[in-house]
């Protein structure tokens, strides 16, 4: 079995703010006694689609960064890739859940992650 060092630094990473992420969707549920949906409040609806868009996002991106360092991909080929995933996150996730005004980082969110997903998606197809 081959080791996959560069992509378990990212997976771990992207765990602990995943793992930040629930806790703080737990933790307004239970402040507002809600078990399911968002109880009708913007700000709560906001803090689950965050979780969710993480959830939806992250894991792709990591199966294709992680299948380019089993190709044998350099080294900074993974970490470029790993860096903007992880910075695309924390800036799509502080937006969207107001942490920041700025649509921009929204926005610059998803360009990071989806930039990853395309490039790695392009490099495993054609070899880049």
């Amino acid at each position: 079995m081959q080791n996959v060092p560069v992509t378990s630094v990212y997976a771990a990473l992207l765990g602990f703010i995943f793992v930040v992420i629930t806790l703080r969707v737990a933790q307004t549920r239970n402040a507002r006694k809600l078990s399911l949906g968002d109880g009708g409040d913007p700000e709560f609806s906001k803090l689950i689609r965050g979780h969710g868009n993480f959830t939806e996002t992250v894991p792709i991106a990591l199966i294709l960064i992680m299948l380019l360092e089993l190709q044998g991909t350099a080294t900074i080929t993974l970490h470029t890739l790993g860096v903007a995933l992880l910075a695309g996150r924390i800036s799509h996730y502080l937006q969207l859940t107001g942490s920041i005004d700025n649509l921009m980082f929204r926005v610059i969110g998803m360009i990071l992650t989806l930039g990853t997903i395309i490039i790695a998606s392009t490099r495993l197809l054609f070899g880049m």
